[in-house]
């Protein structure tokens, strides 16, 4: 046998158990194929290439997946490193394995501003392959292990790039597809890569606690299936080594030194039925006291990537605690290879069918964060954000268990419920109790969402959300919102130029706008309009570009043509500067900064006044007779230093109709204190309503308006 056909024949012998003669023959089709496309390339070790794909589908074939994914594994690079096409592989071997195969390409032939762009958009490219189809990532990830499995023969820089981008990607990925050995593996490779000093110290220092800590675990595996066995239980009993990885992150999480980490081993226990495995962690209960607080149960309640076990810690002989994982059967195949069972294990419908469901909800929430994140960047932080492994289990009022990230809170689990009542949520109720948005749930927590039609998200949401869809849902709907309430701005002030230059509104017609769309490369009229508004465009330029007449030199004469009426109800277009906290009744003037919009200051503020420079950037603003919200205002208060000021103070404030936003009181009090208060009002003569009652407090001494 040639030392080319080895790899196949070992492929072959992997297959043959489960694979037809007919999907043989296709498989060794694809073989020759890409070994043809693949001719006279090597890899950094020097063996040819067609040894990587081939290695590829041995991985994937330990999990019995169907003849198309072996047959795209075998195919997987032939895009990417050859100039095979993918209607070359849909004319030879059929669509699906086409789309795989590009599913699993990655983009390098499209140029990128940056390298983290050209990741951010692989992975884009790949998890939304992955929603259509859960076998691209399966193919990625074999592929993936393969290369971790080789890793010694690249660069030093390329180990660590890769390393790192395995441990923070493809390592959580695996986890959450339930792929349990895999997942082990890929953490193990890269840390071992990405830390290879820390790795030699921990391994060389297991390996010499092993010879002293053997004889125990011995002990223990003996003790357990003697005490299970007089039970009556039958059982498979194993002791294990933890990994390095799992050692080094108990080191790090929990500040201890190796000699402090005394559970270096697990132990397993395998079942035959779910009763069993009650009886069974009841019998070790009894044979070694359990350690209060560190049970889990997985098997009532699986985690969100179908993985069910008991979980328990038990201080074991000389004080050693031991973790002990019972499962049946069916609950170790699925542990070991997650999605991927749906193809090892067939006859398993009822349990597999709901690993099944839990993928799915997960890969169409990629397919959700994707709508809502233009940004390959951001899209790309937000499926970091939830691929956390540890979770808690929420119910919701009738009773069903939601699945979310550890640190989680109300605001996440409205949006995973439902993306319009994580938008309309105001209030929340945990365990019957009003909590605050910020509340970090807990396992067993009862979450009821209170909702308002006309509420929208909040921005401070993002600075405590855990969740990748609560994120992109709020930015989508701060961005979408802000876009709006520019568009409308930018219409008014545009309405403003246009009349300033002698021109009414209406006079501009839909072949004016559709060529300055296209001079301007904007996308719409609309995106036109939100420039304007968010300060990128001036409006007396476009004012002009919209007016001027073919073979006509554009004029400079502009006028006033009116202020801008400040209702606010503007929303995110229309921004009250906080130098000098403008209220209806004081005079004010306008300001276009780019990027935020219309900035309102009072016309003496002295920061306006340092950018009086840009004459063009400057807007006519005047108050609406009837403004529709309330204003914030800073008040500084001096009073006498009596027991009690305060709250007379507050209580002046609250009866003259005025809401206290926050207060700050001066560290250096003697016989007079001095507290300043940020107070809503809706117009001017609202604060000296509040100002007058503040007068009559007998203890104050003193009330300035604060402009900063």
């Amino acid at each position: 046998m040639s030392a080319l056909a080895e790899p196949l024949a070992e492929l072959k012998a992997s297959v043959a158990s489960y694979l037809k003669p007919a999907d043989l023959t296709r498989l060794e089709e694809a073989y020759h194929f890409s070994n043809r496309a693949h001719h006279g390339q090597y890899r950094k070790s020097g063996e040819p290439y067609i040894h990587h794909p081939v290695a590829v589908a041995e991985i994937l074939s330990h999990w019995h997946l169907d003849p198309q994914t072996l047959v795209a594994a075998l195919l997987h690079d032939v895009l990417e490193d050859t100039d095979v096409i993918k209607d070359d592989i849909s004319e030879r071997f059929g669509k699906p394995v086409a789309d795989l195969v590009d599913g699993v390409s990655k983009l390098d032939r499209i140029e990128f501003q940056t390298a983290l762009d050209a990741q951010a958009e692989n992975f884009r490219k790949m998890l939304l392959a992955m929603a259509r189809d859960v076998r691209v990532i399966l193919i990625k990830l074999a592929d993936r292990l393969h290369n971790m499995r080789t890793l010694e023969a690249v660069s030093a820089a390329q180990r660590t790039r890769v390393a790192r981008e395995t441990l923070e990607i493809y390592a959580p990925i695996a986890n959450r597809l339930g792929l349990d050995s895999l997942y082990r593996e890929l953490q193990e490779l890269a840390f071992k890569y990405l830390y290879p000093l820390r790795y030699a110290t921990l391994a060389k220092a297991v390996k010499a606690a092993r010879g002293n800590r053997r004889e125990v675990v011995g002990k223990v595996v003996d003790s357990i299936r003697q005490k299970l066995a007089d039970s009556g239980i039958e059982a498979m009993v194993t002791g294990r080594e933890k990994h390095i990885f799992s050692i080094y992150k108990k080191m790090v999480e929990k500040h201890l030194s190796f000699s402090e980490v005394l559970d270096i081993y697990g132990y397993r226990v395998v079942v035959n039925d779910v009763p069993s495995c009650y009886i069974a962690l009841g019998a070790l209960h009894a044979l070694y006291k359990p350690v209060p607080g560190k049970f889990k149960d997985y098997v009532a309640i699986p985690k969100g990537n179908g993985y069910q076990s008991l979980h328990t810690s038990l201080i074991g002989p000389y004080g050693m605690p031991l973790e002990v994982q019972i499962r049946t059967w069916d609950m170790h195949r699925i542990a070991e290879t997650g999605v991927a069972s749906h193809w090892v294990y067939k006859d398993d419908q009822g349990t597999l069918f709901e690993v099944q469901q839990r993928t799915h909800r997960w890969l169409q929430s990629l397919v959700e964060i994707q709508d809502t994140s233009g940004d390959p960047a951001e899209f790309l932080e937000h499926i970091k954000v939830d691929l956390f492994p540890d979770e808690v289990y929420v119910f919701t009022p009738a009773g069903e268990i939601k699945s979310l990230p550890r640190g989680a809170t109300p605001v996440d689990f409205a949006y995973a419920v439902h993306t319009d009542i994580g938008n309309r949520c105001v209030a929340a109720k945990v365990n019957y109790e009003l909590v605050p948005l910020r509340t970090e749930l807990k396992n067993g927590d009862q979450v009821e969402v209170i909702t308002a039609t006309h509420a929208n998200p909040n921005p401070a949401w993002l600075s405590y959300v855990k969740t990748g869809k609560a994120r992109s849902q709020i930015r989508h709907f701060l961005k979408t919102m802000q876009f709006e309430e520019s568009a409308a701005l930018g219409e008014r002030l545009l309405n403003q130029a246009l009349r300033g230059l002698d021109a009414e509104p209406n006079v501009i017609d839909a072949d004016r706008w559709e060529k300055l769309v296209r001079e301007t490369s904007a996308r719409s009229r609309q995106e036109i309009l939100a420039d304007i508004g968010l300060g990128k465009r001036l409006p007396a330029i476009v004012a002009r570009e919209l007016l001027v007449t073919p073979g006509a030199e554009a004029s400079d004469d502009s006028r006033p043509g009116g202020s801008i009426v400040i209702r606010g109800s503007e929303g995110m277009a229309v921004q009250f500067a906080k130098c000098c906290r403008p209220i209806p009744g004081d005079p004010i003037v306008g300001f276009i900064k780019k990027g935020q919009g219309l900035v309102v200051h009072n016309h003496d503020c002295a920061t306006a006044a340092k950018a009086r420079s840009d004459p063009e950037k400057w807007i006519d603003v005047e108050w609406a007779t009837d403004t529709e919200k309330m204003y914030d205002v800073g008040i500084r208060v001096t009073a006498a230093n009596q027991r009690g000021v305060l709250a007379k103070v507050a209580a002046a404030i609250a009866e003259a109709g005025s809401n206290i936003e926050n207060v700050i009181m001066d560290e250096e009090r003697g016989m007079y204190t001095t507290m300043h208060f940020t107070i809503q009002v809706s117009h001017r003569q609202h604060l000296a309503r509040v100002m007058r009652n503040l007068r009559r407090v007998p203890d104050v001494v003193r009330i300035l308006r604060q402009r900063d």
